[in-house]
């Protein structure tokens, strides 16, 4: 129990204000008062709050999914060591709830299961729909059984055309949509490719997950719909790879390539045009977990300035999922540098201390 711990305190820059100030640490909360008795973790340093990973897989690896709950623990523990604190796992095949209420691991935020069609996503990731009207349905299961949040597989290859397609008609998507916000949750999308964008934003899709086909239109669209975009910079490097590896479906293979091209011009638009946008590395599969400091850096080489580029992986996300910043109240996640990350988003990968839910744990 958080009541059991001692109180902390810290001193220096807290950010992105940039204001001096002494912080302490009590009961797993911030308090701006000062706590007697309270032991120094932290002076003159660089404060901000635990990092976020807003697109990770905790359950999912190089091989596919997880067998077991100690292996899905242990990414949880590199993604910490890391100074991920916050995880938006955005879906995993295993029930990982065990974990959420380990006070030494992130606090992990469940999209529950990636939903599908048969033969159109990673082979024993997903629920599989056998016929799209289904899913609304399956939403409202995966919102009582997640987070609030929900995955749809928004495109994928539909190998008799031989290229990226939509997973789901429009109608079943306004529906099924309907239903998660009716329930109170949210829903998500996995979209690489171009079509598939124009149903999912009507419906009022409530995130894009790599958006590598955004056009003027679908961008001016998310921009007028507030919608966000998560745009997995770290995955979308292994687009040439994928491609190398579809040689029976050349059309494609060159559409990812192409996609991969044009992604940079992509993201540079998205950041002009205003849409939000938050750091996830799609950790599981085929990028390794702990590379939170890597997505930052290609965000602020995109376009974000360092602040922006940070915000977007620290207190901005947090804010996005309901969590706070440092503030008088505020869950005691934080981070200490001895030398300014916006100056060199580099420091971020040297914490000199770490507070999760009040504890030290680094």
């Amino acid at each position: 129990m958080t009541s059991s711990l001692p109180p902390l305190h810290l001193s220096g820059v807290v950010l992105p204000e940039g204001h001096k100030r002494d912080i302490w640490v009590t009961d797993g909360r911030i308090s701006f008062t000062e706590v007697p008795g309270a032991r120094t973790v932290a002076t003159d340093v660089w404060i901000l709050p635990g990092l976020v990973d807003a697109h990770c897989h905790i359950g999912i690896g190089p091989g596919g999914p997880l067998d077991d709950l100690a292996e899905a623990e242990q990414q949880a523990i590199v993604e910490r060591d890391a100074g991920v604190f916050l995880i938006r796992d955005c879906g995993a095949p295993i029930d990982t709830r065990e974990l959420q209420g380990r006070a030494d691991l992130p606090r992990i935020i469940r999209a529950g299961r990636h939903l599908a069609r048969p033969k159109r996503y990673l082979r024993g990731f997903a629920v599989d729909l056998d016929e799209p009207e289904q899913l609304p349905e399956v939403v409202a299961e995966q919102v009582a059984y997640g987070d609030g949040w929900v995955k749809l597989v928004g495109d994928w290859i539909d190998r008799e055309i031989g290229d990226l397609a939509p997973l789901w008609p429009d109608d079943v998507l306004d529906q099924a949509i309907k239903v998660a916000h009716e329930a109170g949750g949210k829903v998500t999308a996995h979209v690489f490719g171009e079509a598939a964008l124009p149903g999912l934003l009507a419906a009022g899709v409530d995130c894009i997950e790599h958006g590598t086909g955004l056009t003027d239109e679908t961008i001016d669209e998310m921009v007028r719909r507030d919608v966000p975009l998560v745009p997995t910079l770290t995955n979308i490097a292994n687009f040439p790879d994928i491609a190398a590896q579809a040689v029976k479906y050349p059309v494609y293979a060159q559409h990812m390539l192409d996609l991969h091209r044009r992604n940079p011009e992509v993201i540079a638009a998205a950041i002009d045009a205003g849409i939000q946008i938050y750091a996830g590395t799609d950790a599981g599969s085929v990028v390794k977990h702990g590379r939170i400091v890597d997505e930052i850096e290609l965000l602020h080489a995109a376009g974000l300035s360092a602040t922006e580029a940070i915000g977007a992986a620290s207190w901005r996300a947090r804010e996005w999922l309901g969590y706070s910043g440092v503030v008088d109240g505020g869950e005691a996640d934080l981070l200490a540098f001895d030398a300014d990350p916006r100056e060199d988003i580099g420091v971020l990968r040297r914490p000199v201390c770490g507070v999760l839910r009040g504890a030290v744990v680094r």
